[in-house]
């Protein structure tokens, strides 16, 4: 059986699909007379291609039962997108390279309090995994008129466990 370990999210084990989205480790510095620390260029916001544009949202994402079943996954290749937690609980990333979609790329992070991502154009994520509580989530990514979204069905749905934080085959 296949099984696919969750880890810390951290900059360097996420840099393939990304980038993380913390103030720890920012580049920060005084703006506004001191009195606000401005924590700067975060993440590397990807939308411009095709004449897209950026919009900021908010998801509010509903919180899950464990196990969650992976049947899914999707991608946007025309930008990026970030989502920034408006709360302290923490959620599940799953993700795969981009390009060809490959299940022996799947890795699964866990979010803790205070962590966004910015998921690189084209890179492969399931949908938002909210557990605690309902979450709120801004969201910054591509608006325009070409579709950004493409879909597509596992083949073999992988299921993501609390008790022993695995993603495994179904």
């Amino acid at each position: 059986m296949q099984i696919l370990h969750m880890e810390p999210l951290t900059r360097e084990a996420f840099a393939p699909f990304g980038d993380v989205i913390e103030l720890d480790g920012a580049r920060h510095f005084p703006i506004n007379g001191g009195t606000t620390e401005r924590f700067h260029d975060l993440a590397a916001i990807d939308v411009s291609e095709a004449g897209g544009r950026p919009i900021v949202s908010v998801f509010r994402a509903q919180p899950r039962a464990w196990p969650v079943e992976i049947a899914m996954m999707e991608r946007h290749p025309l930008g990026s997108q970030a989502f920034v937690p408006l709360g302290d609980a923490g959620y599940a990333v799953v993700v795969a390279p981009a390009g060809e979609f490959d299940p022996a790329g799947l890795r699964a992070f866990w979010a803790g309090r205070g962590q966004g991502v910015n998921y690189a154009k084209g890179v492969w994520h399931h949908p938002l995994l909210a557990f605690e509580r309902v979450s709120d989530f801004v969201v910054i990514d591509r608006g325009g008129a070409q579709p950004n979204c493409d879909e597509i069905a596992l083949e073999q749905p992988w299921r993501l466990e609390q008790a022993d934080t695995l993603l495994v085959p179904a």
